[in-house]
């Protein structure tokens, strides 16, 4: 007597990217190959908790920089409410400012965008298994900070959080930094948090003053 092999489970999607054309390409892909299905596209973090609720995928491809809601207070989000979708983060940035707060709010992965195809597909097959899976830079980078953490005030700012600390040296609030720049409130003040880690300070004044010393504003 024979049996027949179990079928392998087909693995729902939720892709998660602010440009159309990149969404696109992803759901063409996975569409076009057997064992994935791609319940649904979000162009921002807000929507993607949404949506994850609504729809419970087993993985959420998940960009990181994203106006109207970023990634990785997303990621935090969707951790702190017990969701069971395994979160993997597909974006161009690789810095330390980037990958070690996906990781740390809770990401099952780390890859770049510039993935092989088959990498990508047995990256989302490890994620929905709960396997961690990082793209060689990333590891890394982790592995470089787990062995040699920076002293404080020793890591560069990232672009955005240059723009962040100018506007709030001109004295300009949450709420509008998050207007000016498209991005959320609470995504400010995790940029906020990242440079006064960086800068080793603890208010925005002595951000403000630490930068002006060091040549960073002015």
């Amino acid at each position: 007597m024979t049996t027949d092999a179990p079928e392998k489970k087909t693995i729902s999607l939720l892709i998660v990217d602010d440009h159309p054309v990149v969404r696109d390409g992803l759901r063409g892909m996975f569409e076009s190959a057997p064992g994935f299905t791609v319940l649904d596209e979000a162009s921002n973090g807000v929507e993607a908790v949404e949506k994850a609720a609504a729809l419970d995928p087993d993985v959420i491809l998940m960009d990181l920089r994203m106006p109207g809601g970023g990634g990785v207070e997303a990621i935090a989000r969707l951790t702190g409410t017990g969701a069971r979708a395994k979160i993997l983060v597909l974006t161009t940035y690789d810095t330390d400012s980037d990958t070690l707060p996906a990781i740390e709010a809770g990401a099952t992965g780390y890859l770049l965008k510039d993935a092989p195809r088959d990498e990508l597909f047995t990256a989302v097959r490890a994620a929905a298994q709960g396997r961690t899976v990082l793209s060689p830079a990333v590891a890394s980078r982790l592995v470089s900070a787990v062995r040699s953490p920076r002293s404080p005030g020793k890591e560069p700012l990232s672009a955005r959080e240059r723009e962040v600390l100018a506007l709030v040296a001109k004295g300009t609030s949450n709420r509008e930094i998050a207007r000016v720049l498209f991005i959320s409130e609470a995504t400010v003040k995790t940029h906020l948090t990242h440079l006064y880690t960086k800068l080793g300070v603890k208010d925005r004044a002595a951000a403000v003053a630490t930068a002006y010393q060091r040549g960073i504003l002015g």
